[in-house]
């Protein structure tokens, strides 16, 4: 496609001639309405909402199925313009359920934003007069469905039969009474479903994990990387500290990243945040008994020490890179035998040839740029130091120290907490060499070391 120039609310800007206009409207955060509209998903043209004036057009056109014309003036502001979207929002709205306080979409409702942008009218239909569908429908695969708060933009439907082609979703009936309902005797069911909830723009299809559970407006949200598998999907973590508690994950939402994960994740990877913080290992423990951690120092360095044999330290995979070089330096440093054993993460059964790797292991491209050996030690040790990998119980080891971030069922000589990835930062390398930077989401009020905060107490300590 040639270069163009086409002029909008009286600013130039350069598009391919034949685009369309909402993705440069999009691009430039050119402020116009829309529901149906997706760049994932393409133009659907029915909800009606993205109206703009075009100079030559008798009537005002919608931007999502407009191409970009040499010479094209348009115009996305204005009493004419913006009377044509009210118009239409009320369309919308006739049958719309008063129920935003008790909605989970409340504070990210796209009806929401654009009533207040453009309607803030009183309705001409009665509460009783509104057509009423059925509420509280579950659809499967943690998804709910209330059919009155729906707009019918379709883009659920449109994700199920273009993006899965699994086909669970339809709009069935006509006029006042068409709504979504899934097919006759099935259920929404595919590895990726919970997508829908992120494509819908009102509170229709909400998540029955996070279904009032917290505020929207409360939460935080900071950028991160899924460590589910080794394709690196890129997600926010939205979390929040009620008073007098510790900082809580709520849930995952996917981030655009056209180069790794589009704009969707897995619904795994999207429920992973519960690991996180279950059964976490809190407190030092040696032999069986918590101690401080003057005490749990102490007792390592005694134990490096007296160490007998040769010393292997295991790092976990999944392990940030910066973690990973400063366990490789502190292993050359103790002169230890370093591995990042990678068997154990091989799972062929949740591949698929979308956005789900065989290879569980999150920095695992990180572990083979930095040439740490990936098979599991044979040999005996005199001391095995474990970083949080899962395969520690299997090796034979005179003493064992091992760091790990959730409570085990084997028992070492020692054992201290660490950090998961969510209260640390670092970088991740997927499976195809992109380096992605994760900063630290969560603050605990009794923070947990990461590997870094570890390794320099220990070196401090040996001095």
């Amino acid at each position: 496609m040639s270069q163009t120039e086409v002029v909008i609310d009286d600013k130039r800007f350069v598009a391919k001639e034949g685009s369309l206009l909402i993705d440069l409207l999009i691009k430039h955060n050119l402020k116009v309405p829309y529901f149906c509209y997706h760049e994932a998903l393409g133009a659907d043209g029915n909800c009606r909402m993205c109206m703009v004036e075009i100079e030559g057009q008798k009537r005002p056109q919608i931007a999502c199925d407009t191409l970009i014309k040499e010479g094209m003036v348009v115009r996305t502001k204005g009493e004419n313009i913006e009377s044509v979207r009210r118009n239409i929002l009320e369309l919308e709205l006739i049958n719309h359920p008063v129920d935003c306080p008790i909605c989970d979409q409340a504070g990210e409702c796209k009806l929401q934003d654009f009533y207040m942008d453009y309607g803030l009218y009183d309705s001409h239909i009665d509460q009783a007069d509104k057509v009423h569908h059925q509420k509280h429908i579950d659809l499967g695969s943690n998804v709910m469905l209330d059919q009155e708060r729906c707009v019918l933009c379709a883009r659920c439907t449109r994700f199920t039969a273009d993006i899965t082609k699994t086909h669970e979703l339809g709009i069935i009936g006509r006029g006042d009474h068409a709504r979504v309902s899934t097919m006759p005797g099935k259920k929404l069911d595919n590895p990726y479903a919970m997508n829908v909830v992120d494509l819908c723009p009102v509170g229709a299809l909400t998540s029955k994990d996070f279904r009032f559970s917290q505020r929207v407006w409360f939460l935080t949200s900071t950028p991160s990387v899924c460590h589910g598998c080794a394709k690196g999907c890129n997600i926010f973590i939205d979390h929040n500290r009620e008073k007098y508690k510790d900082e809580t994950i709520y849930r995952f939402r996917p981030r655009e990243n056209q180069a790794v994960n589009g704009y969707f994740i897995c619904d795994e990877g999207r429920l992973s945040y519960k690991a996180l913080q279950e059964n976490r290992q809190v407190e030092r423990d040696r032999n069986g008994a918590v101690c401080s951690e003057a005490e749990a120092l102490k007792a390592y360095c005694k134990t490096l020490e007296g160490a007998k044999g040769e010393i292997i330290v295991l790092a976990d995979p999944n392990l940030y890179r910066e973690e990973l070089v400063a366990i490789e330096a502190y292993a050359a440093h103790i002169g230890a035998s370093l591995y990042a054993p990678l068997e154990h993460y091989r799972d062929e059964d949740f591949a698929d040839d979308w956005l789900k790797s065989s290879q569980r292991a999150a920095n695992a491209k990180a572990v083979e740029i930095l040439e740490i050996k990936t098979t599991l030690p044979v040999e005996k040790a005199g001391l095995l130091i474990s970083f949080n990998h899962p395969d520690a119980a299997q090796i034979k080891a005179e003493k064992v120290i091992s760091f790990q971030t959730h409570i085990g069922k084997d028992a070492y000589d020692l054992t201290l907490p660490l950090a998961v990835f969510s209260e640390s930062a670092g970088t991740l390398v997927n499976e195809e060499g992109i380096e992605q930077y994760c900063p630290r989401a969560i603050k605990r009020n009794e923070p947990i070391p990461t590997v870094i905060e570890w390794l320099t107490q220990i070196e401090g300590g040996d001095k």
